[in-house]
């Protein structure tokens, strides 16, 4: 096995080759037949959608290399759920990428006496 996180992962793959599809069916449809430029970009606009599903079901990855032990293409990526950090996917999901359990404490609010009057 390859030491580098490559990122290969079924929702990669499988992205890949129904993208290799439309892309195909829409050359049929540049050469002539043209419900196939249309029917091509539609299957490469499905690519999109089958790739973010695959990957917020846990069959993707986040940015950034994942440890040794997640790195097999058939591992299914526990993080998924709760959304990556840093992932534009898991964003427009609605999933932070916070980790559960984590809650953002509030700010200390400052009275209005040590704002208007700061001690020296």
């Amino acid at each position: 096995m390859s030491t580098h996180d490559d990122g290969h992962t079924i929702a990669g793959w499988t992205g890949c080759a129904v993208g290799t599809v439309g892309a195909l069916i829409a050359g049929v449809g540049i050469t002539g037949w043209r419900p196939g430029i249309w029917l091509g970009l539609g299957v490469m606009a499905l690519a999109v959608f089958v790739t973010w599903f695959l990957h917020l079901a846990g069959w993707g990855k986040g940015p950034g290399p994942r440890p040794a032990s997640q790195r097999p293409m058939r591992r299914r990526d526990s993080a998924a759920r709760a959304g990556h950090p840093g992932c534009v996917g898991c964003r427009l999901a609605g999933r932070r990428g916070e980790a559960p359990g984590a809650a953002v404490a509030p700010s200390r609010r400052e009275s209005e006496d040590e704002v208007a009057h700061p001690v020296a």
